[in-house]
C-alpha cells in the first residue's frame, strides 16, 4: 500500500476526494500526513476530521532551504513513498525537488503547456479570455523547473459558450480528483511496486 504525503496550502478539495475514495475502499491508499504552510487552510481541517497526522510549518522568517529541510524530515518520519501537491503555494527548492525526483506529483488546472506558471482562478480566466474550446486539468512530475515536469496524467472538458471562472474551477477541479485517483494506483504500478 502507498504512503501519500499532501503538502497544501487552501482548502484541499482533491485531497476530500482522495479521502473518500480510501474510505470507500476505492483506493487502496494511506494518506500518512497533511502538510500546511498556511496554519488556518481548510486542507488540515480535512486531515483533522479524518483523523490524519497534519502539520503546521511557518515559511516566514526562514529561507526556502530550512524551510522544505522540515517538511521532508515530517515526510520521511511518516516513510512517504510518493508526496502530491495540492493547492500548494509554494515553490519548492531545487534540492528538495532533486531529494524527491519521481515522487512528486503536482496538479496544474490546465492542459499542460498551455498556461504554465499560472494559478488557480487566473488560469481559468485566461482560458475564457482566449475562447479555448477545451480545457482540464495536467498531473505531472514536479522538477526545478516550474510547470514543466513530465507530464503523467492529462483530463479534458469543454467549456461552454455561457462558462463562469466560477463554473470553469468547480468544472476542473472535479477532474483532478478523478486524475489524482488515477496517477496514484498508476503510479505505484509503475515505479513502485517495479522496484520491491
Amino acid at each position: 500500500m502507498i504512503r501519500l504525503g499532501v503538502l497544501g496550502s487552501t482548502n484541499g478539495t482533491d485531497l476530500q476526494a482522495i479521502l473518500d475514495a480510501i474510505e470507500s475502499r476505492r483506493l487502496i491508499s494511506e494518506v500518512s500526513v497533511v502538510i500546511s504552510n498556511k496554519k488556518n487552510a481548510f486542507i488540515l481541517e480535512r486531515a483533522k476530521k479524518h483523523k490524519v497526522p497534519y502539520h503546521y510549518i511557518s515559511h516566514k522568517y526562514i529561507d526556502r532551504e530550512t524551510f522544505d529541510g522540515r517538511i521532508t524530515s515530517i515526510l520521511n518520519r511518516y516513510n512517504v513513498d510518493l508526496v502530491l501537491l495540492i493547492g500548494f503555494m509554494r515553490i519548492l527548492s531545487g534540492s528538495f525537488c532533486r531529494e524527491w525526483k519521481g515522487k512528486i506529483l503536482n496538479v496544474h488546472p490546465s492542459l499542460l503547456p498551455k498556461y504554465a506558471g499560472g494559478m488557480d482562478t487566473n488560469v481559468h480566466e485566461e482560458v475564457l479570455r482566449n475562447k479555448d474550446k477545451e480545457t482540464g486539468c495536467t498531473i505531472h512530475f514536479v522538477t526545478d523547473e516550474v510547470d514543466q515536469g513530465p507530464i503523467f496524467i492529462q483530463k479534458t472538458c469543454s467549456v461552454e459558450p455561457d462558462e463562469s471562472v466560477n463554473s470553469l474551477k468547480k468544472k476542473v477541479q472535479d477532474l483532478e480528483g478523478e486524475a489524482f485517483l488515477e496517477a496514484i494506483p498508476l503510479f505505484e504500478t509503475k515505479y513502485v511496486l517495479k522496484n520491491e
